[in-house]
């Protein structure tokens, strides 16, 4: 018997409600890299996926400044400052990953929302599904 996912979404599909509702197996079931993080910027979540790909484990990473710790690349007016200015972001842009590793690029999506206090970034890297 073949084991269906339990939570099925692409980059482009998951809305902002269903990675806060879903639970951490399910996260980790994505093939695309999804870093949870609350309002002072602590990391909360980080999926299967994003830990293989950048080559941290979640104990690294869980607890840690996204912008200063764990991801300082990104740390700048294009990523962190848009969930500093903006209420409401659900934004696709290009990217280039830069921390730890040759240039690699990649599609960002920013999620945040003003009814919660959980924001997300999703990373798809190419030749990712």
């Amino acid at each position: 018997m073949v084991r269906q996912p339990i939570f099925q979404h692409t980059f482009d599909t998951v809305l902002f409600e269903d990675l806060v509702e879903v639970d951490e197996r399910g996260l980790d079931e994505l093939e695309f890299g999804v870093i949870g993080f609350d309002s002072a910027y602590a990391v909360t979540h980080y999926n299967a996926f994003e830990s293989s790909s950048a080559g941290l484990s979640p104990t690294r990473v869980l607890g840690r400044h996204l912008f200063e710790e764990v991801a300082p690349c990104m740390n700048n007016f294009m990523v962190a400052q848009r969930f500093e200015d903006e209420a409401e972001l659900d934004e696709v842009l290009p990217y280039v990953l830069t921390l730890r590793m040759r240039p690699t690029p990649v599609r960002l999506r920013l999620l945040k929302s003003s009814r919660s206090e959980s924001r997300f970034l999703l990373v798809h890297r190419q030749g990712d599904k």
